[in-house]
């Protein structure tokens, strides 16, 4: 039998995860984990249980960003059923984010486009030294618009600026030092970095750490109504649908330079 491609549990003190399953890809994200997601963040939300929410990816990597065959497959869709799949990606992104419970992602290996979006949506994030991050969707003509929000909170305009724009890579201590990471551990440590964090939370009163977050999302005007999350939807499935875009995930699946590469100096 298949196993789901986002794998939950929760621990007898009310500590739930959900771990992105898709290691024979790198984790990267198609409609089944942006749904299965979405069902996750919602169902620990409203689970009364639940005190600590841990995002984390199976296999080598945290979360490779888009699958993008599936993005390619999408933009030869209709114009309706691609501004579908923004849409979903969009939700997932901004309902993490708004999840009145603690959120800690546990970065391993390559975390990049979506990834890193999601990983800004947390409230903490701890990074092993292995952990390598990129905002890589103008590589491939697409926009990041559905992350961009959690990313500006994250790391600041200026470091967006600079990350979105060059799809550089950058490590974990590199992370550090943006805003994006909290705390860098060594390889394989995620746990036992994480152990302490999670304590301090059990500790708190459970409305409390509920109230506190919403209201810091709230007074920071952090948070994605209905009608932003429309409009970042929609520009994000149109760039999509471009000839840029396809030339960038044709190259991609051609493992070559996109044409508006001029080669180096």
């Amino acid at each position: 039998m298949t196993e789901p491609v986002v794998l939950t549990d929760i621990d007898a003190r009310g500590v739930a995860t959900a771990t992105i399953n898709r290691p024979e890809v790198n984790n990267a994200y198609n409609g089944d984990v942006v749904q299965g997601l979405i069902d996750a963040v919602g169902a620990f939300s409203a689970d009364d249980s639940v005190r600590v929410i841990v995002i984390r990816g199976n296999g080598r990597h945290f979360q490779a960003g888009a699958d993008l065959k599936w993005l390619n497959a999408a933009s030869e869709q209709s114009p309706e059923a691609n501004d579908d799949v923004s849409r979903g990606t969009t939700n997932a992104i901004r309902w993490l984010d708004a999840c009145p419970k603690p959120t800690i992602a546990l970065v391993h290996g390559g975390c990049f486009g979506g990834g890193v979006g999601l990983v800004a949506a947390c409230d903490i994030v701890i990074a092993s030294q292995d952990a390598l991050f990129a905002i890589t969707e103008v590589r491939w003509g697409l926009v990041a618009t559905p992350i961009f929000r959690q990313l500006i909170a994250a790391m600041g305009v200026r470091n967006v600026r600079r990350y979105a724009l060059t799809g550089e890579r950058f490590d974990a201590e590199k992370g550090r030092a943006l805003g994006i990471v909290h705390e860098v551990c060594r390889t394989g440590g995620l746990d036992a970095a994480a152990a302490p964090i999670i304590d301090s939370i059990l500790k708190n009163g459970p409305d409390a750490v509920s109230w506190t977050k919403t209201q810091v999302m709230e007074l920071g005007d952090f948070l994605v109504d209905d009608d932003a999350a429309e409009r970042m939807a929609l520009l994000h499935s149109a760039k999509r649908q471009t000839e840029e875009a396809t030339e960038g995930l044709l190259s991609f699946a051609e493992k070559r330079e996109a044409n508006w590469y001029p080669g180096p100096a």
